[in-house]
């Protein structure tokens, strides 16, 4: 491993860390309340598909549209986060839990870039038609390998390509789309999430390799 990518993991496992014990500390106070984690896994995979919705219209104002979808991606994202916290500090957390959640979180992220997919294709762009659907594909194989990689006892969290990542960049992307920057910043994400498939992919060679 480069000198580029143990900073860069490093810099990423500080700031997952970070958001991990924040959360942690929110879900201290919701933990003694009725509210179940599975619950905030419905919540939050409903809002990413209402801000798909949202996306999808954007034809008739793209502001207004393009930020409130945002704003829906980022408030159901953070839910979807939310719930393994929940989980965690509550003891609520059961193993059809976790598969749930980690199903919603590629249906929640499916509903946004499609919903991209059909704006850039309503605009006769195929260039980003292509990425965005690179996009898709190579988000769900960033999970893939990372869940095929745990199911053989190797690590297989590598690169900078994760949901976290990908989120912020689909809202940052959103943000600026009234300004022409949703396809560019498509373009970083599908690069970032293949670069990340092809790093996780090498180090569980490498793993298996150094076994």
């Amino acid at each position: 491993m480069t000198r580029a990518e143990t900073t860069l993991g490093r810099l990423r496992e500080t700031y997952t860390g970070g958001a991990r014990r924040l959360a942690s500390q929110g879900m201290q106070s919701l933990a003694r309340t009725r509210v179940s984690p599975n619950a905030l896994t419905a919540a939050g995979v409903t809002l990413c598909a209402a801000a798909a919705v949202l996306v999808y219209f954007e034809y008739r104002d793209k502001y207004l549209f393009y930020w409130v979808g945002g704003a829906v991606f980022v408030i159901g994202s953070i839910l979807d986060i939310l719930d393994g916290a929940l989980a965690r500090s509550s003891g609520k957390g059961t193993p059809f839990g976790a598969f749930l959640d980690s199903t919603t979180d590629r249906m929640s992220e499916g509903f946004v870039l499609g919903a991209i997919a059909l704006v850039f294709s309503r605009h006769g762009n195929e260039i980003a038609l292509a990425f965005a659907i690179a996009a898709i594909a190579g988000s769900f194989l960033v999970s893939y390998t990372r869940a095929r990689a745990e199911a053989l006892g190797l690590r297989g969290d590598v690169g900078l390509g994760s949901r976290t990542e990908r989120v912020v960049v689909i809202s940052v992307g959103l943000g600026l789309a009234p300004w022409g920057a949703l396809p560019w910043v498509i373009y970083v994400l599908a690069a970032t999430a293949w670069i990340t498939v092809i790093q996780r992919i090498l180090y569980v060679r490498k793993q298996l390799r150094e076994r």
